[in-house]
């Protein structure tokens, strides 16, 4: 398949979709609804968890995706960053289980985050819930969907729920001066960003060091719903650069997102360079 940021993102998305619930499946037969996984689970460096099920998924999601998108480059979670991809103009970009510890413990919220990114940006992003049954989708110019069903991104000010760290958001709250209604945590980063994509909160926030896989399927999502995912400097993010770590991210309405930098510059300690 080659790629066409103009043509082809809507088959993009479309194959992600068919990958990431095949994937889905796969991790859903190691998932165990409100009890430990039935997979092994070691450790990465670092302290996270990974599971025979991460691995089983990845390997499932780079054999779907790589074999149609031979031309694009790859970035996976759990697979070692060779920069291989750097000389690429489009880059796959998949976490094959965002929320790893969720999955662990049998709680729902974990997600298969998939993108395809073309020059720096996405054009196609899935981000599938197996466990909720949720597919959000989006390709570059068709809108955002939740199982099928497009969405858009709540744009009321002032703000009354977020989702992310307390600290933050509480922090928020006091220079907004407005209460603020903070959803319970939510494991997985993707899913936590579809919610402020599909309005079920009115923003949403990402502390540091959160990396390109978690957040890449996401930002398109949140852009065709009408919202955008920053960094403190405001600005919208690039993809497929040497550094795949991030600083502190703020995702919001169009409308809103304006109006909540200067609480989040300030709730993160944020200066300029």
């Amino acid at each position: 398949m080659n790629i066409d940021a103009d043509s082809d993102a809507l088959a993009a998305r479309d194959l992600l979709a068919s990958a990431a619930r095949e994937a889905g499946r796969l991790a859903l037969e190691y998932f165990r609804p409100g009890a430990r996984t039935s997979a092994q689970v070691g450790t990465k460096v670092g302290g996270s968890p990974v599971t025979d099920a991460d691995f089983a998924a990845d390997s499932l999601l780079k054999r779907r995706l790589r074999d149609a998108l031979p031309e694009a480059g790859w970035l996976s979670e759990e697979t070692v960053d060779d920069f291989e991809r750097l000389a690429r103009r489009s880059l796959i970009v998949v976490d094959p289980i965002d929320g790893t510890r969720a999955f662990v413990i049998g709680d729902p919220h974990w997600a298969v985050s998939a993108a395809l990114v073309v020059d720096g940006r996405p054009i196609a992003g899935v981000v599938h819930a197996p466990a909720l049954d949720e597919t959000y989708a989006a390709a570059r110019g068709g809108g955002a969907t939740l199982n099928g069903a497009t969405f858009a991104a709540a744009a009321g000010w002032p703000p009354c729920a977020a989702a992310g760290p307390k600290p933050i958001l509480k922090a928020m709250a006091a220079k907004l001066g407005s209460p603020l209604e903070i959803t319970p945590r939510v494991p997985s980063l993707a899913y936590r960003l579809c919610m402020a994509a599909r309005g079920s909160v009115d923003f949403a926030v990402a502390a540091e060091n959160s990396h390109d896989w978690d957040i890449a399927a996401a930002d398109l999502l949140l852009e065709e719903a009408g919202a955008r995912l920053i960094d403190a400097s405001g600005e919208r993010l690039l993809y497929n650069a040497r550094h795949v770590r991030r600083g502190a991210l703020l995702a919001a309405s169009e409308a809103a997102a304006p109006r909540l930098i200067g609480a989040f510059r300030a709730a993160i300690g944020w200066r300029p360079n």
